[in-house]
């Protein structure tokens, strides 16, 4: 049924004045004619009851005269007039005396019954449902001689009605069709708006972010222009509150997405809702491979059961998890051990968890660091210890070389005791010479100074000379006479008791060192620019590709417990405080060693400062 309705408040308006102006129409005749056939049965009757009594009296006379011609003429006359449509005079017995022209002869089943005494003017309904009436003829002398029968036409009976009605058709359709204009002239200021408000939601549903219509123009001073202005103002509050979320979301969002640390949401099945790509770099995974997934599926397999753990017992308790540490293996570099710190959070829609947020924060860097200082400051320690030593020791061995040289001058003692004496006066300026480099080692210069390379070489060498010597490594030096370098000393002593330190560690069963001291030249990309070339080579064991990737990495050592993983990586920055360059080749086949490579430019500290 409501698929016949029309769609548009301007069709239905038009249906329902139709509809409702036919149904008053239907009514109006309906109560109408039927009383005005009513009214018109009553003076039907009436009339016919006064022709008949009048056509009586009229042939009266005649019939008591036996003027048979007198009385047909009297009822051809009465025929004449438009609402009778037949009339005839009978005996009382029911023969025709006289008649009508277009009558037929005898009276019928229906009339035959009215002839009864006492005669009185009464009427019927005929054969075909026409009104009829019969009245007795009253002779001069009060008998009745004869009865007058008159019969209505029937059309002429309606005709008043039916005008009626055609009247009240003309007047409805009058009245529907101004109806109709007074509609359609008002749906119209109602319809526009309307069909405005229409396509503008509709324009503003398929795109909510633009739309050309609104504001909507305001055509009317009604309700439904007050309707239109009211929904210009929401859609214009409604635009403000979106682009007032949608830069929330945008910070939100470019938090997420650059935020150092990881983020995911979880519902309750333990299933991935959101990642940032932080994390999805953490696990290995895009993050379109996360959404959906479970956390087994992505996670390491160690911290799965862990994660896992945390989220139901957030869902469970509603009570933020806060920083649960974790170890296992990085999924980027399996076998590699990692740690993380994790914080589980509730995330509440309408007063109930619906998800769980993470905020995961990878630790193993500030682990190792942490190790390394405890490390560095043991170092530190025993530096410090090693410097008070030398400073110590260094006033008791200058007395005893006095000494020494005293005694050796003395004549009483022979020469096997004068050879002793300037053994013992060598060893202790060679313990002499190794506190002085103890405490250079120590106590660092603030301001760049002129220096050897080569000299800095032997120095660092006279303190790993025990070392090298119980290892059996082969010392080859070869330096070539070059300009003097301005630099730290002290960091120099650091960097070269770095490499010469790993070369030994490489070379436990022994081996050969080679330090080479050249004048050279390196493109920095722009011009070839000269400086000093410092190569240190051993024959260790070498390094496999992924460890030579990786060295000057803070915190990455292949020395287990003795290493802190800081030894290059500060070494890399000494060469970048003195504006030089460092390259590493090594290999593992035999023969097998590693050979570094360093670059320093004359006056590269002093260029790099004004730079």
């Amino acid at each position: 049924m409501t698929r016949l309705l029309p769609r548009t408040i301007l069709g239905q308006l038009i249906a329902g004045t139709v509809l409702v102006q036919t149904v008053l129409l239907a009514l109006f005749l309906s109560l109408t004619v039927r009383h005005e056939l009513e009214q018109n049965d009553v003076t039907s009757m009436q009339r016919l009851q006064n022709q008949t009594q009048l056509l009586a009296r009229l042939v009266q006379h005649p019939l008591e005269m036996r003027d048979a011609e007198q009385t047909q003429s009297l009822v051809e006359a009465v025929r004449a007039s438009p609402v009778i449509s037949s009339a005839r005079i009978t005996d009382l017995q029911g023969n025709t005396l006289a008649l009508s022209p277009a009558t037929a002869g005898g009276l019928d089943q229906y009339e035959q019954p009215q002839i009864r005494q006492p005669f009185a003017y009464h009427g019927f309904r005929g054969e075909n449902g026409e009104t009829e009436g019969v009245a007795p003829v009253i002779s001069s002398e009060g008998r009745t001689i004869a009865l007058a029968w008159i019969e209505m036409d029937p059309a002429i009976l309606h005709r008043q009605p039916i005008s009626l009605v055609k009247n009240a058709m003309q007047y409805a359709l009058l009245a529907i069709l101004a109806n109709l204009l007074l509609v359609v002239v008002l749906a119209r200021s109602i319809s526009r708006p309307l069909r405005l408000l229409v396509a503008g939601t509709q324009e503003l549903a398929h795109d909510p972010e633009y739309s050309s219509k609104f504001p909507l123009p305001v055509t009317t001073f009604n309700e439904v222009g007050d309707l239109t202005h009211s929904f210009n103002t929401t859609v214009l509050e409604l635009r403000q509150q979106r682009a007032g979320l949608r830069e929330t979301l945008a910070m939100l969002d470019s938090m997420l997405a650059t935020a150092p640390v990881g983020f995911a949401f979880y519902d309750r099945e333990l299933r991935f809702v959101r990642v940032n790509q932080y994390l999805a770099n953490m696990d290995v995974s895009p993050i379109l491979q996360h959404v959906g997934r479970h956390v087994r599926d992505v996670a390491p397999a160690g911290l799965a059961p862990m994660i896992e753990a945390g989220i139901e017992k957030v869902f469970a308790t509603g009570e933020p998890l806060l920083e649960v540490d974790m170890d296992g293996e990085s999924p980027q570099q399996p076998g590699v051990p990692c740690s993380w710190t994790i914080s589980f959070y509730p995330v509440y829609e309408a007063d109930e968890i619906r998800w769980v947020g993470a905020v995961v924060i990878e630790t193993t860097q500030r682990r190792q660091a942490e190790e390394a200082m405890r490390k560095t400051e043991k170092l530190a320690a025993a530096g410090r210890l090693a410097a008070s030593i030398a400073h110590e020791i260094n006033n008791p061995l200058e007395a005893v070389t006095n000494l020494l040289y005293l005694l050796k001058t003395q004549p009483s003692l022979d020469a096997e005791a004068r050879d002793y004496a300037e053994a013992a006066q060598r060893e202790l300026g060679r313990v002499a010479q190794i506190t002085q480099q103890t405490l250079r080692f120590y106590r660092q210069s603030t301001q760049p100074t002129s220096a050897k390379l080569g000299e800095i070489l032997d120095s660092v060498l006279l303190l790993y000379h025990a070392r090298i010597e119980s290892t059996r490594v082969e010392v080859v030096c070869d330096y070539a006479e070059t300009r003097e370098l301005m630099a730290f000393g002290g960091e120099m002593r650091q960097l070269f008791a770095n490499l010469i330190g790993n070369a030994a560690d490489a070379m436990p069963n022994g081996g050969r060192l080679l330090l080479r001291v050249r004048t050279g030249h390196w493109w920095n990309g722009e011009e070839a620019v000269v400086g000093v070339r410092v190569t240190v080579a051993d024959t260790g064991c070498g390094m496999p590709e992924e460890v030579r990737r990786r060295i000057f990495e803070p915190f990455f050592t292949t020395k287990e417990a003795t290493g802190t993983g800081l030894g290059l990586w500060v070494s890399e920055e000494i060469v970048n405080k003195h504006g030089g360059h460092i390259s590493v080749r090594s290999r593992t086949e035999e023969p097998s060693g590693t050979v570094f490579t360093i670059f320093f430019p004359y006056e590269g500290v002093v260029l790099t400062r004004v730079s």
